[in-house]
């Protein structure tokens, strides 16, 4: 069978023995209506658990839209015309509506991403800005002890809607929903202890019912209303195939599982070899980017199994903090242990990287220097050939193989 994976900005392509393959997890068919803008429409029609936007805002009142930033793939510059347009229908003028990037602990856009984002005529028509963490309103502590701190103008709205994109999120389940308040634009202190809780067993992609990070987030709402959302999913195309609308609960959870039906992917048995592709330019720019993938992928390893993680990296490691924990620590057992005892967002990206370590060998074909790719505790390798070959002398030339072309996107599960 030959395999095609991205890798930067090209396609490697290689030969695997039809015996040695278990599978190639491709995203499930699933029926699209609608799509884009239409299927946006369609949604804000026939909201979930709520009354229609316009039946839910007056007039005259101050209305906060808040969206992604520029690190997601959410279409706001599709999305947004369909809200502004639903709000101008309730007599709400766009002098009272701000749209407020989610920055999280992001840095501020600039103004061409801004208009990027959100499209040449919302930005013009309505006021548009960054997340200050410097002017947060403190609203009080959910019950896992996470200190609620709240952008002003986000508390000082009358109303607020919620926009972003459902896709797999390593520890808090999926995205999207509430996910938008916190940690959209929350201060740095509660993201923090938000995303401590990641090391536990149920804080895992595709959980979310017993998900104790997804719980937090979900109990933000308890402090500040959030009235509306508007949440879209994407195929590998990046074009948005589902919209769900309504209660920021019932119509996540439908989008949540809808997104289960196009990207969560069956599979035989836990494979011993993993072959996995962050998808190429730009998931694969540098490893802060690419461990999604191999998140995902350590779903589908069996235990003491090899995954091959093709991944450019042509800028390295990407994040400052994360770059420090990774070169800096004495192991990858350490990174563990010190996100338990002092999460630092940027370092809870190197934790998941030990906890996959722990279950499986991590083989990285990149762009990276070999010396330095071992200092931070995984094999080097400059091809998918090379290090395929090397996991079949290591587990055997009848090791079985799983191929994710698209692992940022794919959540495999044994069944």
């Amino acid at each position: 069978m030959q395999v095609t994976l991205g890798f930067g900005k090209q396609n490697v392509e290689l030969d695997i023995k039809d015996e040695n393959l278990l599978g190639i997890l491709m995203p499930n068919e699933v029926e699209a209506l609608k799509t884009g803008q239409d299927e946006v429409r369609r949604a804000m029609e026939n909201p979930i658990s709520s009354a229609r936007l316009k039946d839910v805002v007056k007039a005259g009142e101050k209305v906060a839209i808040i969206t992604s930033d520029i690190t997601r793939p959410m279409p706001g510059k599709i999305v947004l015309p369909v809200v502004l347009e639903e709000l101008n229908q309730a007599g709400v003028a766009d002098s009272d509506i701000q749209v407020i990037f989610a920055l999280g602990s992001h840095r501020k856009h600039t103004v061409e991403e801004m208009k990027y984002l959100v499209g040449e005529t919302v930005y013009e028509r309505v006021e548009c800005i960054d997340l200050d963490v410097d002017d947060c309103v403190d609203l009080g502590i959910t019950t896992c002890g996470t200190p609620v701190s709240v952008f002003r103008p986000v508390v000082e709205a009358d109303r607020r809607i919620c926009l972003g994109n459902i896709e797999y999120h390593y520890f808090a389940g999926y995205s999207g929903g509430a996910k938008a308040i916190l940690p959209g634009v929350c201060t740095r202190d509660a993201i923090q202890k938000n995303h401590s809780m990641m090391v536990r067993d149920e804080a895992k992609a595709g959980a979310i019912e017993d998900n104790p990070v997804r719980k937090d987030i979900d109990e933000v709402a308890d402090l500040i209303a959030i009235d509306f959302i508007v949440n879209v999913v994407l195929n590998e195309k990046k074009t948005i195939i589902k919209a769900v609308a309504g209660h920021y609960i019932d119509a996540h959870r439908e989008g949540c599982r809808f997104l289960d039906k196009l990207y969560k992917v069956r599979m035989p048995e836990a494979a011993d070899i993993v072959l996995v592709s962050a998808g190429g330019y730009p998931k694969d720019i540098n490893l802060y980017q690419a461990q999604k993938a191999l998140d995902n992928a350590k779903h589908a390893v069996r235990d003491g199994g090899i995954i091959i993680l093709a991944a450019s990296c042509k800028e390295g490691l990407g994040e400052h903090v994360f770059e420090q924990w990774m070169t800096t620590s004495a192991s990858s057992e350490e990174m563990i242990a010190n996100i338990q005892k002092n999460f630092v967002l940027g370092g809870h990206k190197a934790a998941a990287i030990g906890m996959v370590l722990k279950k499986a060998k991590v083989f990285l074909v990149s762009d990276l220097d070999e010396a330095f790719v071992k200092s931070i505790f995984l094999e080097p390798y400059n091809s998918v050939d090379k290090a395929l070959d090397s996991a079949f002398e290591a587990l055997g030339s009848d090791a079985k193989v799983i191929v994710m072309p698209y692992g940022g996107s794919t959540l495999p599960f044994v069944g």
